[in-house]
């Protein structure tokens, strides 16, 4: 079984970026932090598919929000998906049930946790590479969750009717999913949606044994930044 895996972006410039990260330190370093983030997870994710098996190959897209930026070639490397209109969970529905139809098993992830592992994403797919449904979500230090997978159909209710961005999130969405397949929990990461989260991203960058150097660049890149006198 292949598995597809979508990374979420949107395109400075094309759409609001990081405004909750914008509010606190600046559009500036935000949308440079979304850009920068990026392409570290996008780093990730091929390390990730040459890491996969033969018999269960990983195939990574990007998952774009504007169909300008797709026409336009905003985001090359890697294939683009469009999500199209709607909140976030229509819009992960849709790429979720693209993923499936092509690979008959999808991962999701945003670009908000670049120090996520190759092998997490590996392990994923493997766990989804079953005949069993199967499930697996990686939480959120801030009650979301970093990634999301299976590889069995999901109804649209289950991905709408959630309020994303509470301290509840991952709670609810995986309470809407019971019964729908066995779901496997990943190691816990931060997002950096705000700015009292930048230092705990920054921890686990530092943290990291064998970061990619599309990792360590930008953990190099957030030590220059003055975003001490934003963080409390």
């Amino acid at each position: 079984m292949s598995v597809g895996l979508a990374i979420f972006v949107k395109t400075p410039g094309r759409s609001g970026v990081k405004t909750r990260l914008a509010a606190g330190v600046g559009e500036e370093f935000a949308l440079a932090w979304h850009r920068r983030a990026a392409a570290a997870v996008a780093a990730v994710a091929r390390d990730a598919e040459q890491r996969s098996t033969a018999g269960n190959p990983l195939r990574a897209y990007w998952a774009v929000a504007e169909a300008a930026a797709i026409v336009e070639g905003d985001w090359p490397g890697l294939p683009n998906l469009a999500q199209e209109e709607g909140g976030l969970g229509e819009r992960m529905a849709r790429i979720y049930s693209q993923l499936y139809d092509r690979h008959r098993a999808g991962l999701l992830i945003g670009a908000d946790a670049p120090q996520l592992r190759s092998d997490y994403l590996v392990n994923a797919a493997q766990w989804l590479d079953s005949e069993e449904p199967r499930l697996v979500i990686g939480p959120a230090r801030d009650g979301g969750f970093w990634l999301f997978g299976g590889n069995c159909p999901i109804p649209m209710a289950a991905w709408t009717d959630v309020i994303y961005s509470r301290s509840d999130t991952e709670q609810r969405f995986c309470a809407g999913l019971a019964g729908k397949g066995e779901l496997w929990r990943l190691p816990m990461l931060s997002d950096l949606d705000r700015a009292e989260d930048i230092r705990f991203v920054q921890a686990e960058l530092n943290a990291m044994v064998g970061a990619l150097p599309e990792q360590r660049a930008l953990c190099d890149w957030l030590s220059t930044q003055p975003y001490s006198q934003h963080v409390k």
